[in-house]
């Protein structure tokens, strides 16, 4: 099982290039628009068949609402991650943006201060590992930060809510397909409300971008989370984000090897620093044995 977390981790890395060749053709709104309303249009009938036994659905209209209200939240802070870090991608590198975004999984535990979780003295080493990679990787000469890296951190912190919002919700819910379709069509529609405001579709350059949609929709989105729930059924949850976070290192790989991007001597090492401070901040706290 640890392997479909790894092939999650690998289609969700090359996503960043998938986006990235997407800002060529369509705004970032509509970019974000169309693959939601593919990774919907996918998870939401699996996730009303999913449990059907026998011709008949346990699904009450109690779970209906949770799944629909949980959705609604979590699509709130997805669809406001996915625009910010559709426009950043679009003024830096796709290496850049996948260890940048990486940086929620040290921001989640740092934010559930505010919500009566504690960190240990780990989490705060860990944040402050990640600040100075980020530093290494963002900060130019003269205390400058692109706009795209500064969209990468908002989107890392935006993530941050959208996480915690998911594992709030998913803990009344045995049907996480069906939660994260409504999560997806949530994005979709408050994405579609930006793209009519702020852009002009056309039917002909969604066409044109069409393999990095139907990629970051059907992949990235529906296989991608489906993926990642068998996995961690049968995995060890800090085993499992463990090797999830390995999204950052295909992410770069992908960048390099796809769209010939490079990174200098500098980022390399803030990248290294970022992702070992992701790495560090996900193992378990070794336990001390008792003395006999």
């Amino acid at each position: 099982m640890s392997l479909l977390l790894v092939l999650a981790a690998m289609i969700w890395g090359a996503a960043f290039v998938a986006q990235s060749e997407g800002t060529k053709y369509v705004g970032a709104c509509t970019f974000v628009c169309t693959r939601y309303v593919l990774s919907a249009a996918i998870l939401i009938p699996l996730g009303l068949a999913s449990g059907r036994k026998g011709g008949k659905t346990p699904l009450s209209r109690g779970e209906l609402k949770h799944a629909a209200i949980g959705g609604l939240v979590c699509g709130i802070f997805l669809a406001s991650a996915s625009l910010s870090q559709q426009v950043g991608i679009e003024t830096t590198t796709a290496g850049k943006a996948g260890f940048i975004t990486a940086l929620y999984v040290v921001g989640v535990p740092i934010l559930g201060i505010f919500f009566g979780r504690r960190p240990g003295l780990k989490i705060w080493f860990c944040a402050a590992l990640g600040v100075i990679g980020l530093y290494l990787i963002s900060v130019k000469e003269g205390f400058v930060i692109e706009k795209g890296d500064a969209l990468m951190m908002l989107c890392a912190f935006l993530f941050s809510f959208q996480i915690m919002s998911v594992d709030h919700f998913s803990k009344g819910t045995d049907n996480l397909l069906l939660l994260a379709g409504f999560q997806f069509l949530a994005t979709a529609v408050i994405s579609g409300i930006g793209m009519l405001l702020f852009e002009t579709p056309r039917w002909a350059d969604i066409a044109a971008a069409a393999v990095p949609i139907l990629y970051a929709g059907v992949m990235s989105g529906a296989v991608g989370y489906t993926l990642q729930i068998l996995g961690q059924k049968y995995t060890d949850p800090a085993v499992a984000s463990l090797i999830m976070s390995l999204e950052a290192v295909f992410c770069a790989l992908s960048g390099w090897l796809i769209l010939h991007q490079t990174l200098s001597r500098r980022e390399i090492l803030g990248c290294a620093l970022l992702f070992a401070a992701v790495i560090l901040a996900q193992l378990p706290a070794v336990k001390k044995r008792a003395a006999a």
